[in-house]
């Protein structure tokens, strides 16, 4: 009973957790030493950032083997750092290791987020760690910066939950700076926001976010402020076909076509909605509107835990599900919330099994490369099948504080 206890109640996350993060360790160890490295962009980053050691601060004029430097500031100082501890990048197996320690980082943040939350039971965890070939192989053998990126973001989310909002919006524009994906988020960020400071209260929160951008981007700001916004946050680019796991079904000229790019803007912008209005505020009396109010007017002020880790994840979810383009290494942009957005509802026993197989389909298609027609739709039905879930599955009171043990009851006076 107590063993299967451990892996039913999500009370025991902590203790699973801890002994899924030794595991990792081992495993990642194990990778590193007996998986051929491959190298995809680990020395473009590096030839990126020793233009900027060299004394380039023209953003135009910062490329490597594979193109232009294409993200923002942040990027550029993390990785300037890594350039000079592993020897101008030479020494790749020390890199793996540094790119190893990130990724059980990452992980005790993610539990630190599902043990606050306790609604996942944690034997799915397993499939969340050591089950996943492709996110140890873009942690450990590929070292793209979208773990980095991934990492500070999930930091954000724990700060969001400690109340620390101010901190919280800091590590979030760090996280943005590295790589512009975490902007999925903010759409989520600014909802919860606006529940808990008001209009004129969550002004200065976004703010921070914007100053931290300028002072990262100011050198290369003061020099060419164009070339640094156009390449830094350009979001235009175009993906190369080849590469794409989730609209291989499509012909190539359709995948170009700015008119398809600007129908998933209109599906991503109208599910925002939708959700803001009936998920995220569903349970409140109060107009929409409201939340433009002084929260002291309104009843919760503050978004319980289980509201914010709902709200953060499925907006970036709904990003995830409209993307022009999602390329291997984006799979970490949101494998570590699936299991959240899937069990975050109440769940009866046996629909336990199909969201396993859920999981385990959305693995298989981000394993099979190249992408294929068969790949990429089942892709798009499993992305579908998890947004119907959250759409008619959140029943669950969001809006409401998380329930408090009843005080003790007075001793009987002898």
């Amino acid at each position: 009973r107590a063993r299967r206890a451990a892996l039913l109640e999500p009370r025991y996350t902590a203790l699973v957790a801890a002994c899924l993060c030794v595991a990792e360790g081992g495993l990642n160890l194990w990778v590193i030493r007996r998986v051929p490295y491959t190298e995809i962009d680990w020395q473009a980053y590096m030839e990126e950032v020793e233009g900027f050691a060299n004394g380039t601060l023209d953003y135009t004029q910062l490329q490597g083997a594979t193109g232009p430097l294409v993200y923002p500031a942040g990027f550029v100082y993390i990785f300037l750092g890594l350039y000079y501890v592993t020897g101008r990048g030479s020494d790749v197996r020390l890199a793996q290791y540094l790119f190893a320690g990130l990724y059980l980082l990452h992980l005790v943040l993610v539990f630190r987020i599902y043990c606050r939350t306790n609604k996942v039971p944690p034997y799915v965890f397993f499939f969340m760690c050591c089950a996943s070939y492709r996110i140890h192989s873009i942690f450990v053998l590929r070292l793209f910066n979208d773990t980095v990126a991934m990492a500070i973001l999930f930091l954000a989310v724990n700060l969001f939950l400690d109340e620390r909002w101010s901190w919280g919006c800091l590590i979030f524009s760090l996280a943005v700076s590295v790589k512009m994906n975490v902007l999925l988020f903010a759409p989520g960020l600014l909802f919860l926001l606006l529940k808990r400071f008001g209009l004129l209260g969550c002004i200065p929160k976004l703010c921070i976010c914007a100053l931290l951008q300028v002072l990262l981007g100011l050198p290369f700001l003061l020099v060419n402020p164009v070339g640094y916004l156009s390449r830094s946050f350009d979001l235009g680019r175009q993906f190369q076909f080849k590469w794409t796991v989730n609209w291989r079904f499509l012909p190539e000229e359709v995948f170009q076509h700015r008119a398809f790019h600007a129908a998933l803007l209109l599906a991503h912008l109208a599910g925002l909605g939708l959700f803001a209005l009936h998920r995220w505020h569903s349970r409140s009396r109060e107009s929409i509107l409201a939340l433009l109010k002084d929260p002291a007017e309104r009843k919760p002020p503050s978004p319980p835990f289980a509201q914010i880790v709902f709200v953060l994840f499925s907006s970036n979810f709904l990003g995830v599900c409209c993307s022009r383009s999602l390329h291997y290494q984006f799979y970490v942009w949101y494998f570590h919330t699936l299991p959240y957005l899937l069990w975050c509802t109440p769940t009866a026993k046996l629909a336990h099994m199909p969201k396993v197989l859920l999981l385990g389909v959305i693995e298989l298609c981000w394993n099979t490369y190249p992408s294929t027609v068969c790949s990429s739709l089942s892709l798009h039905v499993c992305h579908g099948l998890v947004l119907l879930q959250l759409w008619l599955g959140t029943a669950a009171p969001l809006d409401t504080q998380p329930a408090r043990r009843p005080a003790p009851l007075p001793r009987k006076v002898q």
